[in-house]
């Protein structure tokens, strides 16, 4: 059950910002097999100067279109499932019109016991969820 924020630029339509979303959604679906209803996003979009992203020394320049996605999920997935996720992401949003380098994903790995769906409960801690698959 990754939770997933997503963070661009104002400028972008309801559409345009859907389909990035989906997109996103479509990747974890399908390299983590998760249930397609796990959809947790928040996307937020920001005035021009309110998102950094620069190279890390990598040599190449990123856009305006930049997307700043955070995965919030339990551990467990090999680095091989997360590169395959990162590759399907990327695939995505080219498929969308963003470019590989406007692709930004920072992974985070937590417990079951760190994720609460509603009422004060830790539903996988207490046994009314089950703990997914890793």
């Amino acid at each position: 059950m990754p939770l997933v924020r997503i963070d661009v630029n104002q400028g972008r339509s309801a559409e345009q910002l859907r389909g990035l979303s989906e997109g996103i959604h479509a990747a974890i679906v399908a390299e983590f097999g998760i249930p397609e209803r796990d959809y947790f996003h928040v996307l937020t979009e920001h005035p021009a100067g309110q998102i950094v992203a620069q190279d890390a020394g990598l040599g190449f320049e990123r856009t305006p279109d930049v997307v700043m996605i955070q995965i919030f999920t339990q551990a467990g997935r090999s680095q091989p499932t997360k590169q395959s996720l990162f590759a399907a992401i990327a695939e995505r949003l080219a498929a969308a019109g963003v470019a590989g380098e406007d692709v930004f994903i920072g992974y985070v790995e937590n417990t079951a016991g760190d994720w609460s769906f509603g009422f004060g409960q830790a539903q996988y801690v207490t046994g009314e969820l089950g703990v997914p698959g890793k």
